[in-house]
């Protein structure tokens, strides 16, 4: 698709009109951004000095299309752009697959932190329930020369995940798996040293409140956790102890008011030194516990 250059008066007066129609600021200066081509800086850079010409890597008829698209059917702009900025780089993504969050970017922190805890030189991680497969690249793409195993139970979303491993981490080695949790590991359980997962967790009665965005277009299967949230949770922690070597971390993200309740299935379980650890709005949203 060709190219179009305009002023950036002209492009004030037509972000003016979107704005008009609905949406945030922030939403269409995203896909701006990711659509367009024309980052938030220089998009400042275009209210002080109307003089300047710009080029979008998109005709603004096609990125009007899919402003509309946005507002009126409440369609998240990653799918509709298919792609997802995360960390340092982009995500392929589609409605295969949750969008991925910038609070689990923490998850991955966490578990880097932790890394010098474990076997000194290479071990093992494992992604459970990867979706698009973003904690996998970034494992992959920090722990260089480790083995990696990214699962899911989803066809479509363990391929995604794939292309994502191999486009963004291509020296990984990452062994993908389709089916359901700990299940596709058995040949590897008691060896793995580091598991990080972002269930489903949202308690089924929660689902109708959700914003339609997430609601009606993100996959059920990888939002709703059972009456209570917590029958993902439940399930991977009852292979916790099996699964991973001794003093192995397992790092999961939970519901903003599951903390107890998951700090208590995984003391349950048999973890030790288990802890919460909080997201950007200062909130428990992360359980850390260790095989002894």
């Amino acid at each position: 698709m060709a190219s179009i250059e305009l002023s950036a008066k002209e492009l004030l007066a037509w972000r003016r009109r979107q704005l008009a129609l609905g949406g945030r600021s922030v939403d269409l200066d995203w896909l701006l951004d990711l659509g367009g081509g024309l980052c938030w800086s220089s998009m400042q850079k275009l209210h002080f000095d109307q003089r300047q010409e710009v080029r979008l890597a998109q005709p603004i008829e096609s990125l009007e299309k899919l402003w509309l698209i946005h507002i009126k059917e409440h369609v998240p702009l990653q799918y509709l752009i298919g792609r997802c900025p995360w960390r340092d780089f982009e995500l392929e993504v589609s409605k295969a697959v949750l969008i991925p969050r910038q609070e689990t970017e923490i998850l991955v922190d966490l578990a880097l932190k932790r890394v010098g805890k474990l076997n000194k030189g290479k071990g093992s991680w494992a992604d459970l329930g990867t979706g698009s497969g973003a904690i996998a690249v970034s494992l992959a793409r920090a722990l260089d020369g480790w083995q990696g195993y990214a699962v899911d139970c989803s066809k479509d979303a363990l391929i995604l995940a794939e292309r994502n491993l191999k486009s963004l981490a291509p020296k990984a080695n990452c062994q993908m798996h389709l089916g359901n949790w700990w299940n596709p590991l058995r040949p590897w359980w008691g060896t793995i040293n580091l598991v990080l997962c972002n269930p489903p967790y949202i308690p089924k009665a929660l689902l109708a409140a959700l914003a339609p965005e997430v609601r009606d277009h993100e996959p059920r299967l990888a939002l709703c956790g059972g009456i209570d949230g917590l029958d993902a949770c439940r399930e991977i922690l009852s292979g916790a102890m099996q699964g991973m070597m001794a003093g192995g971390f397992l790092m999961m993200e939970h519901h903003h008011d599951q903390s107890d309740q998951v700090l208590e299935l995984m003391r349950d379980a048999g973890l030790k030194d288990v802890e919460f650890s909080f997201d950007l709005e200062g909130v428990r949203r992360f359980a850390i516990g260790r095989r002894p």
